[in-house]
């Protein structure tokens, strides 16, 4: 008996308009169950800024309805955040084992972890929360251990996929979990909330398993030392680099504090399979015959502060590229990341490194489900309702089109954007009020105090620079005391733009001495002017008065 007094609130504050930041809100009365709580890499145009995380707003002023936080998998685009949510939500986290490894690792780092309630849940399990009860089922992904979750509620059975495809031959011998899918349709799905991230790519995903003979082609072909690169989270890969190492007799070594963490947790749990003898730690790996060894670090996206990113500009601490390097990117750029990852491609092959990546070889395989399972998947759930998670608005559309295609009405598909709230009362859907769903800035020990205006206001000084005019006048008179100063950076070269700095100062000096009553303002105004009418360039101009 459905209890409809209520309304079932679904709130998306990351991932629908976006790829990164996951995070969903799934609320009834006073009762609110989170899931996932992620972060997003920084745009090309975002400058200085380490990573972006959820707006917690909404939260904010609910956070005693807060009853429980689930994480479905390991990824930092849905863990990332977890330790900066908390700090605002006092509430109990569930996940699986290796998750629930990963989180801690974080937690730690943080100084969070004494001050954590964590709870493991395996795949088949189930347990309330509240008024949701949740049922926990495998999915398959890039990671271990991912779930996805059946939460019924007083308004009816809502399915949330998390991040998954249908690979039958997987890394771990552990496919989807089909049954359980299958089951669900015969309950009545209300809505199914499914990941979009590939809904533009036609077919299947391929199998993770056709990673091992391209690894094989670079470990029998490369004469060097092998690096690879990948998320420190993605265990699965770790074991795939340690079985080639193993068949080809090379040593093995992790490169960075996350990774080597992950993959000694990773170990603990049984979730990584490595002998002792097979591993060494890098110091004795940068030792050892370059053809005898494999380094696995971070970097995939280009991020400057990296492993990659640093071996890239030779800035590394511990060790730079060397030619006849082999460095495998296994990993595929996040959408809006591909100009980051291609220059610091390039810059490796500069170092004189012979560097593999996805677009010349098969090095990295998605984690999720592609056109075809997008529509198994639907077949299977046959819910009522869709709301496409996980994507850009492209993936969103293309995937409410994949939806229509097999029969779901289009007023039965919400294709909304974060802040976006859609509600269901008495079995129907209808879209609600919208709340903050936008970016929040995480710059070094900075969270949220960088604004959208900070951002583009770095995005001016990177475009057309600062001219900083320093003047000294008399305070009655107003009369200039000393010729004015200018200084400027990433406008013009001084020495070779003096001609023009000195017709700014000139421009300055009659200014002055024409007005009865100058405004600093006006200076900057008749400065910024007459630097666009020589240059058709638009430089951040501060003047600075100081009077004796």
């Amino acid at each position: 008996m459905k209890n409809n007094n209520k309304k079932l609130r679904i709130v998306p504050l990351g991932g629908l308009g976006e790829v990164g930041k996951n995070m969903m809100i799934y609320e009834y009365g006073d009762n609110i169950l989170v899931v996932d709580s992620g972060i997003m890499f920084p745009e090309n145009d975002m400058l200085g800024i380490d990573y972006i995380i959820p707006d917690f707003s909404y939260l904010k002023s609910r956070s005693k309805s807060v009853r429980g936080i689930i994480i479905t998998h390991g990824h930092e685009d849905h863990i990332g955040s977890i330790h900066h949510l908390l700090e605002i939500v006092d509430a109990p986290i569930y996940a699986t084992p290796l998750t629930r490894g990963l989180v801690e690792v974080k937690l730690a780092r943080n100084q969070l972890l004494d001050k954590s309630v964590l709870h493991t849940i395996k795949a088949g399990d189930s347990t309330r929360i509240g008024p949701f009860f949740i049922e926990f089922f495998h999915v398959c992904h890039s990671v271990p251990d991912g779930v996805g979750l059946g939460i019924t509620t007083p308004a009816g059975l809502i399915v949330h996929s998390g991040d998954y495809k249908f690979d039958h031959t997987p890394v771990d011998n552990w496919p989807t979990d089909y049954a359980k899918l299958g089951e669900f349709s015969g309950r009545e799905v209300l809505a199914l909330l499914a990941d979009s991230t590939n809904a533009d790519k036609p077919g299947w995903t391929p199998s993770e398993r056709v990673i091992d003979p391209a690894f094989d082609r670079v470990f029998r072909s490369a004469e060097g030392r092998i690096i690879i690169a990948s998320f420190a989270s993605l265990v699965s890969r770790m074991q795939q680099v340690a079985n080639a190492a193993e068949r080809h007799g090379r040593k093995m070594a992790f490169a960075g504090t996350s990774m080597v963490d992950n993959a000694k947790m990773a170990r603990r749990l049984g979730y990584l399979d490595i002998a002792d003898d097979l591993l060494v730690n890098l110091d004795q790996a940068l030792k050892m015959d370059p053809a005898k060894v494999v380094l696995m670090a971070t970097g995939t996206q280009g991020e400057p502060t990296s492993i990659m990113g640093r071996l890239s500009t030779g800035t590394n601490r511990q060790f730079n590229v060397k030619p006849g390097d082999t460095i495998v990117l296994s990993s595929h750029p996040i959408p809006g990341n591909e100009e980051m990852v291609y220059r610091t491609i390039n810059r490796l092959f500069r170092q004189g490194a012979n560097v593999i990546y996805e677009s010349i070889a098969p090095v990295h395989v998605s984690g999720h489900a592609s056109q075809e399972e997008i529509k198994l998947l639907l077949h299977l759930v046959k819910p009522k309702y869709l709301i496409p998670t996980h994507g850009e608005l492209r993936h969103l559309k293309q995937h409410a089109t994949l939806a229509q295609e097999v029969g779901i009405p289009a007023a039965n598909i919400a294709t909304v954007e974060n802040g976006q709230i859609v509600e269901f009362e008495d079995g129907e859907m209808k879209l609600g009020p919208r709340v903050p769903g936008g970016y929040v800035f995480v710059d070094g020990g900075g969270v949220g105090d960088i604004r959208p205006s900070v951002v583009r206001e770095r995005e001016a000084l990177a475009r057309d620079g600062v001219v900083v005019v320093s003047l000294v006048v008399d305070s009655r008179s107003g009369r200039l005391l000393e010729p004015p100063e200018i200084l400027s950076r990433g406008f013009v070269y001084q020495k070779n733009g003096s001609d023009l700095l000195d017709s700014a100062r000139q421009q300055i000096v009659d200014l002055i001495q024409d007005s009865d009553g100058y405004l600093q303002s006006d200076i900057e105004q008749s400065i910024k002017t007459f630097f666009f009418n020589e240059t058709r360039r638009r430089p951040m101009v501060f003047v600075s008065l100081n009077k004796v």
